[in-house]
């Protein structure tokens, strides 16, 4: 539904760096994947307990990826609008200049009085006070940069993946069809199964045309969808739920959310774009259909999915009326 994939790849390269790890590697093994598995695997330190406030820091990071570009444009209109009366910048006189013991302290000084207050911070999905407030103090460190404060930014010491962040554009993007696609299906009749928690081409085997109950849609949930004018459905299943045992490739999310709609998976479709997703997908018994926006078409070919599309644009669905009622029906371009 949404393309996150580069703030998502963003955090586990910056996981990755933590633990001395290829970030290739590690991006290329967590794909699809709940974050608490993937935690569990490369920082197997971490004590069970201790899980749960690593994948809230963790998704939070990738909200952090997601809009930091977007609110240092911000910032700096809003910098450029104070002028030389802005109050994180005041204190820059002060500074010693480049390469001076004050530097720490100057750029303390100027985290202290951050210009941008959160209310003033553009974040996508609403009020996020504390990604807010996080941006705020590293953009503030970038200022003491510019004013000589501190040489580098790896001068701003414990900003610096912050500052990384903010130069990038990897804000969550609704993916090509999917607004179409989700107006035509009636209210209730689909739900999300995502990887994410709360915080964020086989021939075919069936009809071009397939009859469905109900559909069943996979991406990174609340946070991202938000994002992008998506209200997630009132199903929708999360990686922190506790009523899943497992995780993709499990088919436990697909089971769970069908169940909480009233269906059986086997009358269900589910659209997948991960590998793992879509292994989960036919393992439940679902009609799958791979969408080839986050891997190429070889990649999702080999997981057994019923069809594969490029996107949603190749996927249309329309209300049916039958004997036993109004059913939906799918029809797939090839």
């Amino acid at each position: 539904m949404t393309d996150s994939i580069a703030a998502v790849e963003a955090a586990w390269s910056r996981v990755a760096r933590e633990i001395g790890a290829d970030p290739a590697f590690v991006i290329a093994a967590t794909h699809g994947k709940r974050a608490i598995d993937n935690l569990a695997r490369f920082k197997p330190r971490l004590h069970p307990d201790e899980l749960s406030a690593a994948v809230e820091e963790f998704e939070r990071s990738i909200l952090f990826y997601a809009d930091a570009h977007a609110n240092a444009n911000t910032h700096a209109r809003l910098r450029a609008a104070a002028g030389s009366s802005t109050p994180s910048l005041s204190d820059a006189g002060s500074c010693s200049g480049p390469g001076s013991s004050a530097g720490s302290s100057c750029v303390s000084s100027l985290v202290q009085s951050a210009a941008v207050s959160t209310e003033q911070l553009v974040i996508v999905s609403g009020p996020q006070a504390e990604l807010a407030d996080e941006l705020a103090i590293a953009l503030t460190a970038a200022a003491a940069v510019e004013k000589g404060c501190v040489t580098s930014r790896e001068g701003a010491g414990e900003w610096e993946w912050e500052l990384e962040a903010a130069g990038f554009d990897r804000a969550v993007r609704v993916l090509p069809g999917v607004k179409t696609l989700l107006a035509s299906i009636p209210e209730g009749r689909y739900a999300v199964a995502t990887s994410g928690a709360k915080t964020y081409g086989a021939p075919p085997l069936f009809p071009r045309s397939s009859w469905a109950d109900q559909i069943l849609i996979f991406r990174p949930a609340h946070g991202c969808l938000s994002r992008v004018g998506i209200v997630p459905p009132k199903v929708t299943i999360t990686a922190d739920d506790p009523r899943l045992r497992a995780g993709k490739p499990a088919p436990d999310p697909f089971l769970l959310a069908a169940k909480c709609l009233g269906y059986s998976a086997e009358r269900c479709v589910v659209f997948e774009d991960s590998p793992s997703g879509i292994r989960a997908g036919v393992a439940a018994g679902a009609i799958v259909v791979a969408v080839c926006t986050s891997h190429s078409r070889r990649q999702v070919e080999e997981c057994g999915a019923h069809y594969v599309v490029e996107n949603l644009e190749d996927v249309h669905c329309e209300e049916i009326e039958t004997d036993e009622g109004t059913r939906l029906m799918f029809t797939v371009e090839h």
